[in-house]
């Protein structure tokens, strides 16, 4: 599995998600407490997409564990941000460990993460993905369920899917072909974050005028609450909704 999160509100500095807290996305990259079975350490890369000025946001990624990047403290203490979608990942076995298959995946304005698997990959996926254009099979980021996962994900948004729609019916058909899998997905556009529960553990924290969707919470504040599993969570920083994810978005 990976440990991922995503961030909205006033700009805050990169580095207050991942290294100031006492379990900030770089401690749970070698200390995880709920991987449910999904590896021990996130040591196969890791990604940030934070947003700037423009409508398209910025990123960080490298193929190595996060604790080993020298370069990385100093600009997430220097880099600010009002959206920041984060991930550190443990690849499944027999895909490969690369810069590129680390979260999060990037297109226009959106950013994308997956915590989790597909059960019967490749197989099982088959069925949905050869409903895809031939150039995005062709121009994949990486040879992973998380990739083609994006994938299907970003075909809906260019097709003129909400985000919640683009979220929803890609879990759905998926858990469909392949029963069993993990499917936690984040996905942002700078403004709306959405979040899937299948499977896997996900928490939310509400502060004011912002919201921090989180895989674990990053320290022990009260206020953190656990997302019950087979939810869509829809997450502005004014507002914050979920429902369960067989509903039709």
């Amino acid at each position: 599995m990976c440990r991922h999160l995503v961030y909205l509100g006033p700009p805050l500095p990169l580095a207050a998600l991942l290294f100031d807290p006492p379990h900030s996305l770089a401690h749970q990259s070698w200390a995880p407490r709920d991987m449910r079975g999904g590896g021990t350490v996130n040591a196969d890369g890791f990604g940030i997409g934070w947003y700037g000025p423009g409508p398209e946001p910025l990123r960080y990624r490298r193929g190595q564990p996060i604790w080993t990047d020298s370069t990385l403290p100093a600009l997430a203490v220097a880099t600010s941000s009002r959206t920041v979608l984060a991930a550190v990942r443990s690849a499944t076995v027999g895909m490969p460990v690369m810069e590129t298959a680390a979260a999060p995946f990037a297109a226009g304005p959106w950013l994308f993460s997956l915590n989790g698997v597909v059960r019967g990959w490749p197989d099982s996926m088959v069925p949905i993905v050869s409903g895809l254009p031939i150039r995005d099979l062709l121009t994949l980021d990486a040879p992973t369920d998380a990739a083609v996962l994006w994938a299907l994900v970003r075909h809906r948004l260019r097709a003129g899917a909400s985000l919640v729609e683009a979220v929803g019916t890609t879990v759905r058909q998926v858990a469909t072909v392949a029963p069993d899998s993990r499917l936690n997905l984040l996905l942002t556009d700078g403004r709306t974050a959405v979040a899937s529960t299948v499977g896997h553990a996900l928490s939310v924290r509400v502060g004011d005028g912002s919201v921090l969707l989180s895989s674990e919470p990053l320290d022990d504040d009260p206020g953190w609450r656990s997302v019950p599993d087979r939810r869509l969570v829809v997450a502005t920083t004014d507002d914050l909704t979920s429902f369960p994810i067989d509903r039709q978005s």
